[in-house]
């Protein structure tokens, strides 16, 4: 029990550290509430059991050939100038008003998804983390301890994701109408910050500086 329960935490230390998708999930929940908080991070959460099935099989070797590596950082920067443009413009109309029209929730998942999808330092983090800790999982128990160990982390990542919705969407009670416009664009701004270091890289290998 001990250690599944060091499996869930290694789940939580992995989802923790500030990214898009946490800047995203921040946004959501400040503007929508829990529920598109948590999308976003369910749609995060899909991708990023994608890496770990891409990791398990093996199939994680093949987007590290250079031209995938620069698609895929390419890619990341797009999804988040959009996104941070979206966040931007979308924070003018903002008002707290739990009434109001707010996106899909289809739209907000596939967001989430295509954040952690088109985020090479997914690979980069599942390769190197999941990777060492899936071949020291391997030498020490059977199949069915590596997927229970798996499924351990999967947990972390999800508490981690319904967190991140509570605390977002239940700071957004106490602020004013322009504080969550600020909120909102600084978010966008960070976006852009992430996006900026994306095309750097992307533009590294294409160049090869």
């Amino acid at each position: 029990m001990g250690v599944f329960l060091s499996y869930i935490f290694l789940g939580l230390s992995l989802a923790a550290p500030l990214g898009p998708i946490n800047a995203a999930q921040i946004d959501q929940g400040i503007k929508n509430g829990f529920f598109h908080s948590w999308i976003i991070g369910l749609g995060s959460l899909v991708a990023e059991l994608l890496y770990i099935l891409a990791v398990f099989f093996g199939v994680i070797h093949f987007l590290e050939i250079p031209f995938m590596k620069t698609f895929l950082w390419s890619f990341g920067a797009f999804v988040l100038i959009y996104t941070g443009f979206e966040s931007i413009a979308s924070s003018q109309k903002l008002e707290i008003n739990h009434s109001r029209n707010k996106d899909p929730l289809k739209k907000t998942f596939v967001s989430g998804f295509l954040l952690s999808i088109s985020n090479p330092l997914s690979i980069l983090f599942w390769l190197g983390i999941y990777g060492s800790v899936l071949a020291n999982t391997i030498t020490r128990y059977d199949q069915f301890h590596l997927v229970l160990y798996g499924a351990a982390i999967i947990i972390g990542l999800m508490i981690w994701d319904v967190t991140m919705a509570f605390v977002s969407s239940g700071f957004r009670r106490f602020l004013n109408t322009r504080t969550l416009k600020g909120i909102s664009v600084l978010s966008g701004f960070c976006m852009f910050g992430f996006a900026g270091y994306f095309g750097y890289q992307a533009v590294k290998l294409l160049f090869h500086l």
